[in-house]
């Protein structure tokens, strides 16, 4: 393996390994704001422990489901899509071996090499593994690691669950005098966690993350707290 070959390699492999966790990031943050939408505006209407446990747990259970089968669905379409272009470069390079070829010589001329260099390459590569030279260079799939959509269910799941048991617990652990406040300063200090570690995996400013994080928990709470006080003061 060249040296650029195994940094990309690598790269690769790191820069899932990133979105992965960026996405895990993000899915306990949606487990954060969901939940405590629901609890604090629960709480907004009643003090009863019992209540806040099954409005949390039903909140809880229907976003963690709700995002584990939504990225099943969505990860199952894009792995299709993955298998499908593989089968139209499989059948491509049965039947025009040839314009193949040409066709990754110029991939990898676009990429800096010179035509002589980019030809002699690509016939290697091609002696090696067409398929998979061609499915990394002009596909930009790596074939033995195609999108798993179980993988991807279970861990929108558990991310999900993760971050809903944050505000669940705090308001239902302490006395009542103490719910609301607890859990509002825990949910918003998980939001700038989650916002800070989410913005640093994606590169972007963390302090902006942050802020728009915080605001929209804020803002999440407020207007269900509420409401859920209209709906307690009129007996509903």
């Amino acid at each position: 393996m060249t040296e650029s070959t195994h940094e990309e390699a690598h790269g690769g492999s790191l820069g899932s390994r990133l979105n992965w966790l960026r996405a895990a990031v993000l899915g306990a943050n949606d487990g954060i704001v969901s939940t405590a939408g629901i609890v604090v505006g629960v709480a907004g209407a009643t003090e009863d422990r019992a209540t806040l446990l099954t409005a949390g747990l039903a909140g809880l259970l229907a976003g963690s489901m709700s995002m584990a089968s939504g990225e099943y669905v969505s990860v199952s379409a894009q792995r299709d899509s993955e298998k499908a272009a593989l089968a139209l470069e499989k059948r491509e390079l049965r039947e025009q071996p040839e314009a193949e070829l040409r066709e990754l010589t110029g991939l990898l001329q676009e990429r800096g090499l010179t035509r002589e260099v980019a030809r002699e390459a690509a016939e290697q590569l091609t002696a090696r593994d067409a398929l998979r030279a061609h499915a990394r260079v002009e596909l930009g799939i790596n074939p033995d690691e195609l999108t798993n959509p179980w993988h991807a269910a279970w861990a929108s799941f558990l991310a999900f669950t993760v971050g809903a048991l944050l505000p669940l617990l705090a308001i239902v652990l302490p006395p009542a005098g103490w719910r609301l406040p607890v859990t509002v300063v825990s949910v918003l200090g998980a939001l700038v966690l989650t916002g800070w570690t989410g913005a640093r995996l994606g590169s972007a400013d963390p302090w902006r993350a942050v802020l728009r994080n915080v605001v929209g928990g804020a803002l999440a709470m407020g207007v269900t707290y509420a409401a859920g006080s209209l709906l307690g003061a009129a007996g509903v």
